[in-house]
């Protein structure tokens, strides 16, 4: 009959055959699931990127900055949404400068200069895309008349200089002020209001 230390002996080998076996098993999965995590980071989630960008554009304009954000926001990986961004730019579905001439134009005769630039900025246009957009829309006459604007909102405040005094003024002032009109052309809007 076979001791006890025998016993023992034999289970060891028995442990070591199937801890190397299942090891072996375990790292055949683990190259499998590699495997298959590459193919998906390679090949499924850059389409998937890609397509997520045709569908929100779809509805409406973004800058490429807000496309990106809402890719992060979907957990895309950062070069799945570089790919999908190159894609879209490369048909122009995606252009930051034609979103800002757009943007100018649709909002010249509701925002001042100043308002229009912190909207863009907070889109993600960049600075210098946002003078050459202004410079295009002044070229063609599509820019914002702050005059024109300063005058308009004047009136639907009802201002009347003739019954306005100062605080009444200084009050109508700061309200073209808070919405972007530099002072000069403040001081010009008054000036003409009174005539």
């Amino acid at each position: 009959m076979l001791e006890e230390k025998d016993l023992q002996a034999i289970a060891q080998i028995m442990d070591s055959r199937i801890g190397e076996s299942e090891k072996r098993m375990a790292n055949m999965m683990d190259q499998k699931l590699a495997q298959q995590k590459r193919e998906i980071m390679q090949e499924v989630l850059p389409k998937r990127a890609t397509l997520r960008c045709m569908n929100l554009l779809q509805s409406r304009a973004y800058t490429e900055s807000k496309l990106r954000s809402k890719l992060k926001e979907g957990g895309y990986p950062q070069e799945s949404i570089d790919s999908a961004l190159a894609y879209v730019k490369s048909y122009h579905y995606v252009d930051d400068l034609q979103f800002a001439k757009d943007y100018i134009v649709n909002q010249a005769g509701k925002k001042s200069k100043r308002v229009l630039e912190q909207d863009l900025i907070a889109r993600g246009v960049s600075r210098n895309e946002i003078e050459a957009a202004f410079a295009e829309a002044a070229e063609k006459g599509d820019g914002p008349d702050e005059l024109a604007l300063a005058r308009m909102w004047l009136a639907k405040k009802r201002y009347d200089p003739a019954q306005a005094d100062f605080a009444e003024k200084r009050k109508a002032a700061a309200f073209l002020y808070r919405k972007g009109i530099s002072a000069e052309t403040v001081r010009k809007a008054m000036e003409l209001a009174e005539e």
